[in-house]
């Protein structure tokens, strides 16, 4: 099948399911087995599964945050892209108009009451287990109840101006992806409102030097694969691509599956020593010659590890009908609540469970002969975790599944209302626009 003749975008939301899982293990990961973060267990140790290339992919979060970059960009420049090509220029800019409109809330309000309703249960002490669990980043991920009931508030309306002013928020600090992503979405709506009347050929000129200007200037987490998501979106809709990989299946199918094993292989590059495994370590070369001078590699990989992996999905059949599997496309419907909700409940559900069981141990008597703060609260058996993991999964997709129900169309219903409030009365009449 050529990547243009499907209209919908279904594997984009099975893969977008997909990257909100892996951002949950992730964290779990992160906070409970550290290690992973490297290619092996020590400089001259040996890995253990997860950490071989392709399989620590399972357990890596950044490129999740890569994909959700790309995949907005493609969503969202598909259709004025598609109006764009079919001469309604008129009709693709008043569709800019209002996505850009509703995008804005529909992203925002739903952080705002995620970071409410962690603020409101860290001044019930929900975080006390998490503040003194043996985990690193559980601990350094859980904020402290405020000084008083006026500070409280205080620190609320600071945290929420944060989220979208630096990317700071101590009741949730994985929100700080969202202005990112927001301001992304706006460089979509920008580059389509700059480019509507270019003809497609040249748009994708132009794109193509703004994702080298993100490249050089080092954004390679998320702008360049906004670009990247765009240049797609122009590349499915592109009827003489169609037509070659419709009379060149057989290549399109083999370059398409070198590029998605060369994407994942990009994506494994690890956060931490790479030194220590040969693989890694010929990544850290390659990336002295490709990536600007300076660069963060651990940011760069993922980045273009993303651009190459979709691109060989958008010309692999196969992958596309299993990303459009109904349940990853379920899980993509609940990408965001799971991102929003994933955090805090593992620094209460999961720590509660996994720690609170323990005891703090005595540390014993310093020099001085003063007794020494306790430890940290041991993590339980293995068994439990095993356990554990599944359980809290369920539990997670369960609360996102109710937030979906009940608070995205809250979301929605106030963002609609101040739609109409503000909107001019032509624009009001037009049907509305779904958006990812």
């Amino acid at each position: 099948m050529a990547p243009g003749s499907q209209r919908d975008v279904k594997w984009a939301d099975g893969l977008r399911g997909i990257a909100s899982v892996l951002v949950v293990t992730a964290h779990i990961c992160r906070s409970l087995a550290p290690y992973l973060l490297s290619p092996a267990m020590s400089q001259n140790g040996s890995p253990t599964l997860f950490q071989l290339p392709i399989l620590r992919c399972l357990v890596m979060g950044r490129a999740s945050v890569a994909i959700f970059a790309l995949l907005s960009g493609y969503v969202n420049a598909l259709k004025p892209i598609k109006q764009a090509r079919a001469g309604t220029t008129d009709s693709a800019l008043s569709s800019i108009a209002k996505s850009c409109f509703r995008r804005t809330g529909r992203f925002v309000m739903p952080a705002v009451v995620a970071t409410t309703a962690s603020w409101l249960v860290c001044q019930f002490g929900a975080y006390r287990i998490a503040k003194v669990a043996s985990s690193s980043w559980i601990r350094d991920t859980s904020p402290e109840p405020s000084a008083s009931f006026a500070a409280a508030f205080v620190d609320l309306y600071s945290n929420l101006l944060s989220t979208w002013v630096d990317g700071s928020n101590q009741y949730d600090r994985i929100q700080w992806t969202l202005t990112y992503l927001l301001k992304g979405s706006m460089t979509v709506y920008l580059t389509m409102l700059a480019t509507v009347y270019v003809k497609p050929k040249y748009r994708m000129m132009i794109v193509a030097g703004l994702y080298y200007f993100k490249w050089r200037s080092g954004d390679a987490l998320i702008g360049i694969n906004v670009y990247a998501g765009i240049i797609l979106a122009e590349l499915s809709l592109d009827p003489e691509v169609q037509k070659y990989a419709t009379d060149h299946s057989i290549l399109c199918s083999v370059a398409s599956s070198i590029l998605i094993f060369t994407g994942l292989f990009f994506c494994s590059y690890p956060e931490e020593n790479p030194e220590w495994s040969r693989w890694s370590m010929g990544l850290h070369t390659l990336g002295t010659y490709i990536f600007p001078r300076g660069s963060e590699f651990p940011r760069f990989y993922p980045g273009l590890g993303v651009d190459i992996l979709i691109t060989g999905i958008m010309f692999n059949t196969t992958a596309k009908t299993v990303l459009s599997h109904p349940f990853l496309c379920w899980m993509g419907k609940l990408s965001f609540p799971v991102y929003l909700l994933h955090a805090p409940l593992i620094r209460t559900v999961l720590t509660w469970v996994l720690f609170g069981g323990g005891v703090r141990p005595d540390q014993g008597k310093n020099e001085q002969g003063q007794p020494l703060p306790p430890g940290w609260l041991p993590l339980a058996n293995r068994w439990i975790c095993f356990l554990t993991f599944p359980l809290f999964y369920c539990f997670l997709y369960k609360v996102a599944l109710l937030w979906s129900q009940y608070i995205d169309p809250w979301c929605g219903r106030v963002t609609q209302w101040f739609e109409d409030a503000v909107f001019q009365d032509d624009m009001k009449s037009e049907k509305p626009l779904l958006l990812s």
